[in-house]
């Protein structure tokens, strides 16, 4: 029997997988509440080595006057893991408890380590809990930046774990459904990049925080949700994105989603949410934007529990799960709006 829709319909059928970046963030609005955040992946010692975690995340107001914009809120955290292990992580400021995640695997059971350790984070919706629930996705696909340096090696790898994990997949997610295309092994897996302009703008400096560094094969993480109040509504825009640089210069995509929303006065419900593929490995991944209606009127701040709960398995896609979590920051940061 074909996967159906949480409403009962066909699955919606696309020609081709997505791949139309949506390119530099668009400028900082008067009045608006803007959270940035980026984990950088990339290994000091070479492929063999301790796979370091470089993660900053900003919240900034843009004044109603356009005036100078105000850094409300601005985390860091370093860590160092082996094989999605933790070995090492400190944050910047410090924070009580963190040591507490060395020695956690990277994935569900260190979401539920943070919350154990650090829970006053998730429920102030800090910067900082941004970074730290988003290493499990980060250090799931970290390796894949090997593949953008054609990386014999990783390429090879990339292939036969392929080859081993696909035929368990089935059924996990929106893309893998049954008799979807995703889970054809003969179908040639695309290394090449899907070139992504930069998110920073020169035209709006202020609107990222300040990148690390960098040198060699690394994956980015990037966030951007913007708040802001208009016609007695809360506007939402947000963005998600993994990258990886190439040796050329420019950074080749491998996921990418940007939601459009609306909440509430006080921020508090979701009212009505699109989203927009940008870039997705497989042509069947978008059709889980269909069951997106199944989250409205939710609570925002509940939105990592209520994604994961309402859009399990087949009824979601991993990547759009990833991007529509991180509205559970929207209530924090209508807080700080002005007025």
């Amino acid at each position: 029997m074909p996967t159906l829709s949480l409403r009962g319909e066909p699955l919606p059928l696309y020609p081709a997988a997505p791949r139309t970046p949506a390119g530099p963030s668009p400028v900082r609005r008067p009045g608006s509440v803007r959270r940035t955040s980026t984990i950088y992946v990339d290994w000091p010692d070479g492929r063999g080595g301790l796979a370091r975690l470089r993660g900053r995340a900003r919240d900034l107001l843009t004044p109603v006057d356009g005036g100078a914009p105000l850094v409300l809120a601005e985390d860091a955290m370093e860590a160092r893991a082996e094989h999605r292990l933790i070995r090492a992580i400190a944050a910047d400021p410090p924070r009580a408890g963190l040591e507490a995640l060395v020695g956690a695997r990277a994935g569900g059971h260190l979401r539920e380590a943070i919350d154990h350790a650090l829970h006053g984070e998730r429920v102030a919706g800090t910067p900082l809990y941004l970074l730290l629930d988003d290493m499990a996705g980060t250090t799931l696909i970290a390796n894949w930046a090997w593949t953008q340096w054609r990386d014999a090696a990783a390429i090879a790898a990339q292939r036969a774990d392929r080859a081993e994990r696909v035929p368990q997949m089935e059924g996990v997610c929106i893309g893998f459904r049954p008799g979807s295309g995703a889970l054809d092994l003969t179908r040639e897996d695309d290394v090449g990049p899907t070139l992504v302009p930069p998110i920073e703008r020169a035209d709006d400096p202020a609107g990222w925080h300040d990148f690390p560094p960098l040198d060699g094969p690394n994956l980015r993480r990037a966030r951007r949700i913007d708040v802001w109040r208009e016609d007695g509504l809360v506007r939402i825009d947000a963005t998600f994105q993994d990258s990886g640089e190439t040796p050329e210069g420019p950074r080749s995509g491998l996921h990418e989603y940007r939601l459009v929303a609306t909440a509430d006065a006080a921020g508090l419900r979701l009212l009505s949410l699109e989203a927009i593929p940008q870039i997705l490995p497989y042509a069947e991944c978008p059709a889980a934007m269909v069951n997106l209606h199944i989250l409205l009127d939710q609570p925002l701040a509940d939105m990592r529990a209520t994604v994961l709960r309402l859009l399990r398995k087949t009824a979601g896609c991993t990547h759009l799960n990833d991007a529509l979590r991180a509205l559970a920051e929207v209530p924090r940061l209508v807080a700080m709006l002005p007025g």
